[in-house]
């Protein structure tokens, strides 16, 4: 009998929600043509003003990314037009900086053109051999460095295979063999830095997620103790499906509650039970993201069920996630520009101890990416630094996902709870602010009416 009521209710409900929820749909979602077409004007903007400045920055007067279709560099991805969805055959782009002040070059060495933005340099009945029409560009700009996407510390910029280098050398003259450099910084430059036209769309991706919680974490979703955990990720898979947008990564829904079980790191990353029913008196906790107009959205939130006869969290339960906001607070007070991950990891943990927090911190950057390049601001199961990427110091115009918690007791539940947050935010190079803000209370399961007492 319990089964079949809960199966009539998931029949019966999202029919209900959808009805009545895409009526008053969450922020403005665009239709695809309009979408392209702002795809399409951010990047003719980033070629033009920003790899021109990324470039100089890093001394580097040519870049060259290679692909085969569906073997696509994480950044060649980034560059193509919002009608290529994948390379196609081989595709490889050139950006060349003759130097005084003229602008840089953008070629394609392939058939066409790519799009608008990158003019195709391959003629094939001159050179019918794809690497030597390579050569032939390297040759006649000269240039002093040649950079290439290999890289140790960042896969986003690892993306030349070993055979596209292999056969790229082969034609390629052996002096300018010796100018091959890794393009790390470049391209970790492209892939972290957000542009003035990027930041004007991106607080309301942030926006529409932030809805799409507080949808999900309501009574229009979960009814206590019909309700389980997968069938609120599962709704968040389907309602983002529905809004025709897309996620980087699975949902995860995930329940603190008064009983014997420690909720550890491995259980809050790998191990958590599926299908709890969600029950009076849980904490529900829920780490989601969608993939809106090319950019990325990274958040973690909490909301408490009540039990009959409550009308409010319990306190302990709020003084907790204040200190997860606290946290938060310690972190971001660490960002300045120049400072590596690792230096502002570990002046946070020496602040959070202080202030007896027992915190942990696991801040990543995103964009283009979820998990995107950029400074590693510490990783779950490393709290003493990461090398590699969290010696990347902190720039300007950069993006991250704020995500840490805070183990805090609860008297009444005998046990450590976790207040995990994560929330959105921005680095102009002087200070950090939330793209759309960030929780700082936790919603109740139902909401509290006021009119209703």
């Amino acid at each position: 009998m319990r089964q079949s009521v809960r199966s009539l209710f998931f029949l019966v409900i999202p029919l209900l929600v959808s009805s009545a929820l895409f009526a008053q749909a969450p922020s403005v979602v665009l239709p695809e043509r309009v979408r392209a077409q702002v795809v399409d004007e951010i990047l003719d903007d980033r070629f033009t003003n920003l790899l021109p400045q990324l470039m100089r920055r890093e001394g580097l007067d040519m870049w060259v990314i290679i692909s085969r279709e569906y073997n696509e560099d994480p950044v060649l991805k980034t560059m193509l037009p919002s009608t290529w969805l994948s390379a196609r055959r081989r595709t490889i782009l050139v950006f060349f900086d003759p130097g005084n002040g003229k602008d840089i070059e953008k070629l394609a060495i392939a058939r066409y053109d790519v799009g608008n933005l990158l003019k195709g340099a391959w003629d094939i009945d001159v050179r019918p051999n794809q690497w030597e029409a390579l050569a032939n560009i390297v040759e006649t700009r000269k240039p002093k460095k040649i950079g290439l996407n290999f890289s140790t510390n960042y896969g986003h910029a690892d993306g030349l295979s070993s055979t596209e280098r292999q056969e790229f050398m082969e034609k390629l003259p052996a002096a300018y063999q010796q100018r091959i450099v890794s393009a790390e910084k470049v391209a970790v430059g492209w892939l972290e830095t957000r542009t003035e036209k990027e930041m004007a769309i991106y607080p309301l991706i942030c926006r529409l997620s932030h809805q799409l919680i507080q949808e999900g974490f309501s009574e229009n979703v979960i009814q206590p103790g019909v309700t389980t955990t997968d069938d609120v990720v599962w709704w968040f898979r389907q309602r983002i499906t529905d809004l025709g947008l897309d996620t980087w990564f699975h949902p995860t829904v995930d329940i603190q509650r008064a009983d014997q079980n420690d909720f550890n790191h491995l259980r809050t990353f790998s191990k958590r039970p599926d299908k709890q029913v969600i029950m009076p008196g849980d904490l529900i906790h829920v780490d989601f993201g969608i993939t809106y107009l090319r950019l990325n959205t990274d958040q973690q939130q909490h909301a408490y069920v009540l039990r009959p006869g409550e009308t409010d969290v319990p306190d302990a339960i709020q003084k907790a996630f204040q200190q997860g906001n606290r946290l938060q607070d310690i972190l971001t007070e660490q960002f300045k520009a120049g400072k590596t991950g690792n230096q502002m990891l570990l002046a946070a943990l020496d602040q959070a101890k202080k202030e007896g927090i027992n915190g942990t911190i696991y801040t990543h950057p995103i964009g283009v990416h979820g998990h995107a390049a950029g400074p590693t601001i510490g990783l779950w199961d490393q709290q003493k630094g990461v090398p590699g990427a969290g010696d990347y110091p902190l720039l300007a115009n950069t993006a991250y996902s704020i995500e840490l918690n805070a183990a805090v007791e609860i008297p009444a539940w005998k046990k450590v709870i976790r207040i995990m947050l994560e929330e959105d935010g921005f680095f102009d190079g002087q200070t950090f602010r939330y793209i759309d803000g960030r929780q700082t209370e936790i919603y109740t399961i139902p909401r509290k009416l006021g009119y209703v007492k």
